[in-house]
């Protein structure tokens, strides 16, 4: 099942649409085939929060929603191809080391999940072990942002938004794993 309904009043032009997986609903905020924020949530007001403030003040065109190809990432995500979802577009807006830590997660290989040391060596600041958490943590656009490919040092899961069991399915899946609910 799928619902698309008008994004919040504060996201002018944009659509809200939930659609059932595997690991639950799954909300995304989109506006001209863009997300701007997502998760496992029936509820829109849990992700609006994420949105960059200066996001949430533009205006977007309604007539560009194309919310149809993002949809169909999802599916072929669940359906196996874990690829699909780097081909969404996403807009995330915060400082340049965040912004890069965001682009270098979309970099991650399904069932290659990295700890938050090799992270923050990726993004180019070995050191900066807690801004890579802090990238993980501001997050808007889950899953098409894999966050969840971001584990702890010692191998277990650390945090994540949508909750750990989500986290665990995902990575379970991705590595080709049997997963549970």
């Amino acid at each position: 099942m799928t619902t698309t309904l008008a994004a919040p009043a504060l996201l002018r032009g944009a659509t809200t649409t939930t659609v059932e997986t595997p690991d639950g609903p799954f909300t995304i905020i989109e506006a001209e085939g863009t997300v701007l924020s997502s998760g496992w949530t029936d509820l829109a007001s849990e992700l609006t929060g994420q949105i960059h403030p200066t996001i949430r003040a533009a205006s977007f065109d309604p007539a560009a929603s194309a919310v149809q190809p993002i949809l169909e990432a999802v599916a072929r995500y669940y359906d196996g191809d874990f690829e699909a979802i780097a081909s969404v577009r996403v807009r995330q807006a915060s400082g340049p080391f965040r912004t890069h830590a965001w682009n270098v997660l979309r970099t991650v290989q399904p069932g290659a999940p990295l700890t938050y040391l090799e992270y923050a060596e990726r993004a180019g600041s070995p050191s900066a072990v807690r801004a890579a958490a802090g990238a993980c943590a501001k997050n808007a656009a889950a899953l098409f942002v894999p966050c969840h490919r971001v584990i702890r040092t010692d191998g277990t899961l650390g945090g994540f938004r949508w909750g750990l069991p989500v986290k665990q399915r995902l990575l379970d899946r991705e590595a080709g794993r049997p997963t549970a609910f």
